[in-house]
């Protein structure tokens, strides 16, 4: 039970991590290419010295298609920055974060077409109820013009983005360390994005200290210690339930963007919220026969 509590706790605070993204990545006040460029970079330069060793004995043990594997789980997360990002500059931080967390239905098509795993009906109730607070959520969104449904547009490929990157990381995660898998991965992100900012021609060099500042917090924040807690996560729960949690991203968002930028969700966001909730509870709550594996938790 203690291991338990431990991986429902590391699963709040990975939640909680990342919900600073998106108010993060508005107060940098910076082109959304280098900030998601910036954000992976300078992670993977703080996790470069505790994580080396480890790299150096997950290229020893994995074979050529799991290598590859970790490459392309590395681009596919940059895709995901690259278009989630950048989603935040043509649509509401709500609506993005909303329909960046419909990942976990990506996930569980893909685990049921590759995997041929059985999804408990269960999850798949909980998974219904947060969508259809989703939903209500963003009910009315679509209606605000062009920039506002591409905005939209690029969060849903984010969404798919992330479930490809959470769907390859529970695979590789059962055979190599957390820190051995994390550093090549935030690298290959960081790299992915830096093509896509040279390519579009973008300013990378000259920014406030402010902005400065908030690439370090969302580096250390929503990366390092968000993202590296859902990568650790995923050696001991199946990729949707990690996927599902991260459903309350948007509402950890939504309480921010109060605070930071007055933005007073209305009874439709409330609403949609408590079932956002619900669903996630429904997905995560488990009996005597729980499926989460107890852990031999070493970092």
């Amino acid at each position: 039970m203690a291991g338990q509590a431990r991986l429902y706790l590391s699963l709040f605070v990975a939640t909680f991590a990342v919900s600073w993204a998106s108010i993060l990545i508005k107060l940098a006040e910076a082109p959304p290419l280098p900030t998601a460029f910036y954000r992976m970079a300078i992670a993977s330069v703080l996790l470069t010295i505790p994580a080396l060793p480890k790299v150096r004995k997950t290229f020893a043990i994995l074979t050529r298609r799991q290598i590859f594997l970790l490459f392309a789980s590395g681009i596919v997360l940059g895709l995901h920055f690259a278009f989630w990002v950048t989603s935040l500059f043509y649509t509401t931080i709500s609506n993005s974060t909303i329909l960046v967390a419909t990942q976990p239905i990506f996930i569980l098509v893909m685990e049921a077409l590759f995997l041929k795993d059985k999804i408990a009906s269960r999850s798949v109730i909980g998974m219904l109820v947060a969508l259809i607070g989703m939903i209500i959520i963003s009910r009315g969104d679509f209606q605000l013009g062009h920039q506002y449904i591409l905005g939209d547009l690029m969060a849903l490929i984010g969404a798919v983005c992330a479930g490809i990157y959470l769907f390859i990381g529970r695979h590789l995660r059962a055979r190599i360390d957390n820190l051995g898998y994390i550093l090549p991965v935030y690298s290959t992100a960081a790299v992915t994005l830096l093509i896509i900012s040279l390519a579009y021609g973008e300013n990378l060099t000259d920014y406030s200290a402010k902005s400065w500042i908030f690439f370090v917090l969302l580096a250390l924040i929503p990366t390092v210690l968000g993202h590296s807690l859902y990568n650790w996560l995923l050696k001991y729960v199946s990729a949707h339930k990690v996927a599902t949690t991260i459903l309350g991203e948007p509402i950890g968002a939504t309480i921010l963007a109060i605070f930071f930028f007055n933005q007073i969700p209305g009874w439709w966001t409330v609403a949609g919220g408590i079932l956002i909730l619900t669903g996630i509870f429904v997905v995560l709550y488990r009996k005597a026969e729980s499926t989460i594996t107890s852990p031999k938790m070493s970092y």
